[in-house]
């Protein structure tokens, strides 16, 4: 099983990442790839681009190297409210809106049960891709928020760089899989590269499907085509329109 679509990729914009946009895309070429996501991090973070970064992400040409280029954002789920920290007037002008809980940003990090907080961006109309949620440090319902992810169409990552540097994630991560595979929830797997060489490095993620025998039909981001088709179709967004307006 090939997933030929990364969703989920960093630059040096977010400055723990090590390679550009040009660099990212040109090895996704190099590999065959449909093409990539660029999703850095959210302003919260100590190390992430400021907001005018976000804004001008409309200057990316649609294609480099003949592949796809979708711009985005790794949001920072903020409070058990569900609260982020960029303003849905530019949420909705960017093709894929990746959110996530990150200690640094998380102001809510001594509860216990974090399920409201993710309750609150499912049903945020402006967030597509649940990202690395397995941390046992911010656990939550998961059968519940699995299911709720289906009825609104929104997509659950299963992150390899999880199994690199939040371990102790992968027993939850696991049994995120295998409910998106009993509820019939769309998944995501995603590289998370903070380095060109890792754009589509899915191993440890494919390795976890294939022992649960998870649908590849459920996977949305195994071409770009699927990807732009769900996104379309079950999320009502024109991939790429806004940069092709500016123009």
């Amino acid at each position: 099983m090939r997933i030929k679509f990364d969703t989920h990729t960093h630059t040096i914009a977010s400055t723990h990442a090590y390679s550009t946009v040009s660099e990212n895309a040109s090895f996704a070429a190099k590999i065959g790839m449909d093409g990539i996501a660029v999703t850095d991090h959210a302003p919260t973070l100590p190390d992430a681009p400021h907001e005018w970064h976000f804004r001008n992400l409309k200057n990316l040409p649609t294609e480099l190297f003949g592949k796809k280029i979708l711009t985005g954002v790794e949001l920072n789920i903020l409070d058990l409210e569900g609260n982020v920290d960029l303003q849905s007037s530019l949420l909705q002008k960017l093709d894929v809106v990746n959110v996530s809980i990150h200690r640094q940003a998380y102001k809510d990090c001594d509860a216990k049960d974090h399920t409201s907080a993710y309750e609150a961006v499912i049903k945020n109309p402006d967030i597509d891709i649940i990202c690395h949620s397995g941390s046992p440090d911010f656990a939550y319902d998961y059968e519940y928020i699995v299911r709720l992810a289906a009825e609104y169409n929104k997509l659950i990552e299963i992150n390899n760089h999880t199994f690199f540097v939040r371990s102790a994630s992968v027993p939850n991560c696991r049994r995120i899989a295998e409910l998106c595979k009993k509820h019939g929830t769309g998944i995501v797997v995603s590289s998370d590269a903070h380095f060109y060489m890792d754009i589509g490095n899915y191993s440890k993620a494919l390795e976890l499907l294939y022992e649960i025998d998870f649908p590849n039909e459920l996977i949305m981001n195994r071409s770009y085509d699927v990807f732009k088709e769900f996104m379309e179709t079950a999320r009502g967004k024109k991939l790429g329109q806004h940069r092709l307006e500016t123009c």
